[in-house]
């Protein structure tokens, strides 16, 4: 059961992906408030002496949550070379070329040494080679040009970039339908 279970707040807003184990907990807590997509666990549990009965749940594929779900809210989602690969589409934006991750390195457009920041807006997936040929220039010094602009994915974004699972189709959909303006997975 390698699916994931994608975990919203009261609002709809993409907060995590679960287990089933930890979905399970949210509903047997009562913390789900509703649901969207298929079915895709049915558990089973032990039979009840009081009723008789044998307990059973259904998780869905997308489950919205209230309570205390998610006490620290991010503003931003981290940065990781992952998900900045993945927002970059694997493609070195400097020579366009599509690259393994580990052939691709985080440059920094203005260089940490020259008071750029390690931020989503200031930084780019490249290939080594073009890395090295920037080394710690600014863009124009060196007759480089980006491809295209970085920018900030918003949660319902970031979540998609960083799933190593399968993603079902509902939850693309519910993903993709929040993703902000300047998304290149629209």
């Amino acid at each position: 059961m390698a699916e994931r279970i994608l975990r919203l707040d009261i609002s709809g807003a993409p907060v995590e992906w679960l287990d089933w184990q930890a979905a399970a907990g949210l509903y047997a807590r009562g913390l789900v408030t509703w649901t969207l997509g298929d079915v895709v666990f049915n558990l089973n549990g032990g039979v009840s002496r009081a009723s008789g009965l044998r307990s059973h749940l259904q998780l869905h594929s997308i489950v919205a949550c209230h309570g205390r779900v998610n006490p620290h809210p991010r503003s931003r989602p981290p940065l990781t070379n992952r998900a900045l690969f993945r927002r970059d589409q694997n493609l070195c934006l400097y020579c366009g070329k599509e690259f393994l991750d580990n052939a691709l390195t985080r440059d920094h457009i203005l260089p940490v040494s020259r008071g750029g920041r390690d931020s989503w807006l200031n930084v780019v997936a490249a290939c080594r080679r073009c890395n090295q040929h920037k080394g710690s220039r600014r863009l124009e010094e060196c007759a480089m040009e980006l491809l295209a602009l970085p920018y900030v994915p918003n949660m319902a974004e970031y979540l998609a970039l960083t799933n190593s699972h399968r993603i079902r189709g509902d939850q693309m959909e519910f993903l993709r339908s929040q993703f902000g303006r300047d998304s290149r997975w629209l």
